[in-house]
């Protein structure tokens, strides 16, 4: 049971570096099919967010504001 939860916990941490280098790229269409209209936690939303304006990547920018928060 203990190493389904560490394989999900992994594969999150490298689905979250994914995103992130996506963001940072500029990768705007790989993004999109990273986060496949799944919610995310409103933490990393807020840091993936504050990412995007770091390269002021407007539309990166819009697509991460419309991804809905996990509740």
């Amino acid at each position: 049971m203990s190493t389904d939860k560490t394989e999900n916990k992994q594969q999150g941490i490298a689905d979250f570096a994914a995103l992130k280098t996506a963001i940072a790229n500029g990768e705007e269409q790989l993004l999109r099919d990273l986060l496949d209209e799944q919610p995310i936690q409103d933490l990393q939303k807020s840091y993936l967010i504050d990412l995007a304006k770091l390269n002021n990547n407007q539309s990166i920018i819009k697509l991460l504001e419309d991804v809905p928060i996990k509740k």
